[in-house]
């Protein structure tokens, strides 16, 4: 979903590139205040910064040695091509 509406400036788009400068505090007070317009008048998106939120707490409790060496291998690849992609 992209619209933008009147009341909350913010794409869908703009609010996904944000979500982790949210989460770090980084976003300036009018950013913040865009981002969180939008997260209250979008329940997509505040579905997806639960996802996101729960995603860290899950990958916060894993330690390398908990990891397959395929599951490794597998994790190591997909960020190769991720940082390769266009």
């Amino acid at each position: 979903m992209s619209t933008v509406t009147e009341t909350t400036e913010l794409s869908c788009q703009e609010f996904v590139e944000l979500v982790t400068a949210y989460l770090d505090g980084g976003l300036t007070e009018r950013e913040r205040s865009r981002f969180e317009g939008h997260l209250g008048a979008c329940g997509h998106c505040a579905e997806y910064l639960e996802q996101i939120r729960q995603t860290i707490r899950v990958t916060g409790t894993l330690r390398a040695e908990d990891l397959s060496p395929e599951a490794e291998a597998e994790l190591l690849e997909a960020f190769r091509g991720w940082r390769s992609a266009p």
